[in-house]
C-alpha cells in the first residue's frame, strides 16, 4: 500500500545513518583490535538512541536540543527531538512525558504555541511516523530542568502512550554543531503523509 511505503522509506531513512556508523565500526573491527571502552562525548556528534514502546510503536533518535551556550542551567527548558513511528493498524497518542530531572512537560500542535496547561497531547496515526520538533510538526518541550546538562550528557525520559504503554529511555544533550535536522533527515513536507494542510 501507498501508505506503508511512504512509511518505510521514511523509516529507511532514519535508520540509515545509525545503519552507516554500525557498518563502519563493523569494517574497524578485527580479532586482535583492542577493546576500546567508549567515551562520554561521542566524536561528531551525539545521535539519539532508539527504543520501542510496544510491537507496533518505536521511537527514533530522541535528543535533546544543543543549547545555545553551551551548557542547560537548572531550571532552563529543552527542546527534545524524537520520531515516532506507528507500524500498526489504530492510532496512538502520546499523552505524557515525565522524568525525576524536569518538572513537566509540554507539547505544541504544528505551528502553534502551547501553554503551560496544555501537557502533552501528539497522536500517532495508524502505519504512520510524526517528526517531533521538524518544521511544521509538533514540538515537545521538557519543563523546568533540575540539574545542569552539557553535551553528550543525558537525562532518563519516560514517554507514555495511550495504547503501547510508557518507555524509559535516556535523552542526551545533541553535540554541538549538530542540529536534529541533518541528524533525522526529515523527509520534505510534500512527501510526509501527516502533512494534511492546504495552500
Amino acid at each position: 500500500m501507498e501508505t506503508r511505503a511512504t512509511h518505510r522509506s521514511a523509516l529507511r531513512r532514519w535508520l540509515l545513518p545509525t545503519a552507516c556508523c554500525s557498518a563502519l565500526l563493523l569494517a574497524g573491527c578485527s580479532s586482535d583490535a583492542p577493546i576500546e571502552t567508549p567515551q562520554a562525548e561521542v566524536p561528531g556528534g551525539a545521535i539519539g538512541p532508539d527504543a520501542p514502546v510496544s510491537e507496533d510503536v518505536k521511537l527514533l533518535q530522541v535528543q535533546l536540543e544543543y543549547p545555545l551556550d553551551g551548557a542547560y542551567e537548572v531550571g532552563e527548558d529543552a527542546s527534545l527531538f524524537l520520531g515516532i513511528a506507528n507500524t500498526g493498524r489504530e492510532a496512538d497518542t502520546l499523552i505524557d512525558v515525565s522524568g525525576p530531572d524536569f518538572a513537566g512537560a509540554e507539547s505544541s500542535p504544528p505551528g502553534g504555541a502551547a501553554a503551560a496547561t496544555d501537557g502533552v497531547s501528539i497522536e500517532v496515526a495508524a502505519e504512520d511516523n510524526v517528526y517531533v520538533g521538524a518544521e511544521g510538526a509538533p514540538s515537545l518541550t521538557l519543563l523546568g530542568l533540575e540539574r545542569e546538562l552539557l553535551s553528550s550528557e543525558s537525562i532518563p525520559v519516560t514517554f507514555t502512550f495511550e495504547r503501547a504503554g510508557e518507555v524509559t529511555i535516556d535523552a542526551m544533550v545533541a553535540a554541538e554543531g549538530q542540529t536534529p535536522v541533518p541528524t533525522f533527515d526529515f523527509p520534505n513536507p510534500d512527501e510526509d503523509p501527516t502533512d494534511d494542510s492546504t495552500e
